[in-house]
């Protein structure tokens, strides 16, 4: 496996789960990575939890010594990151951009003619190695490029290629729901917690039931569906519990909630 000198602009938590999972993928060794960010504790941080990799103030430098730059800082910040580095990048460098909103197009406005992007949304679960990520190559990016940022992003959880137009919707799904998860256990142990339930209790119950429904979907393939309508027997508890769900409207929740994400990505795209 070809091994390539990889720098990130912007050094912190996601920066760091894909330079563990660069390491732990093959394509580089902690010597070829680089990172730069402005803060002192970040780079610091960096360092630690990559041993043997190098954190600077200089986007530049990074750029210059990469042969793929993946540009991790937030989306107000990318005009600025891109420009610092755009004189000093390497005409054969692959750009990688994982900033929500800003399109392929938009880089390539700031990047050299011709430069090589792909652009990713992944999501926070990817620090532990379960990200959901999605992403679209620019048009000179090339099938190497493709499959270099398809096994780097699967080597931190789960990752498909889509039209570039539907990455505004992957941000507001896959991008933006971990949160909404989260508020949904905590609304379980919440309701656990009303019913009797020590808190410390609810908490691992609620998280062990949405870890183990979601383990369910995903490793027997059947429609979400068709697993709740097995546990949902005639005049049972789960169906009261989930005609109260209707009553309340989270399904209605949970969908305006991907669509509000959805359509504020787009918004910071427009600038």
């Amino acid at each position: 496996m070809p091994h390539y000198k990889i720098g990130f602009i912007g050094a912190g938590r996601m920066a760091t789960a894909l330079a563990r999972g660069v390491i732990a993928s093959g394509f580089a060794k902690p010597a070829e990575i680089g990172a730069s960010d402005p803060t002192e504790l970040t780079r610091r941080q960096f360092e630690h939890a990559i041993e043997g990799a190098q954190s600077l103030t200089d986007n530049g430098q990074v750029a210059a010594e990469a042969d793929c730059v993946v540009l991790a800082v937030k989306p107000q910040m990318m005009t600025e990151a891109v420009e610092s580095i755009a004189r000093k990048l390497n005409p054969k460098t692959l750009v990688v951009s994982i900033a929500a909103g800003v399109t392929i197009v938009r880089l390539a406005e700031l990047l050299p003619a011709k430069t090589r992007i792909v652009r990713v949304m992944s999501n926070t679960p990817a620090l532990i190695g379960r990200g959901a990520s999605a992403f679209a190559v620019g048009s000179h990016a090339t099938e190497a490029d493709r499959a270099f940022v398809s096994d780097l992003f699967n080597g931190v959880g789960f990752c498909c290629e889509v039209p570039e137009y539907q990455l505004d919707a992957v941000t507001g799904l896959s991008g933006s729901g971990p949160a909404f998860v989260f508020t949904v256990i905590e609304a379980l142990a919440d309701g656990g917690v009303q019913c009797g339930l020590p808190l410390a209790i609810a908490n691992r119950l609620a998280t062990e039931t949405v870890a183990g429904a979601a383990a369910m979907v995903s490793e027997t393939g059947d429609h979400p569906a068709t697993l709740r309508d097995a546990v949902a027997s005639p005049g049972g508890t789960t169906i009261a519990g989930i005609a109260a769900l209707e009553q309340h409207g989270l399904r209605a929740a949970l969908m305006s909630a991907v669509e509000a994400a959805t359509k504020r990505s787009k918004e910071l795209g427009a600038g």
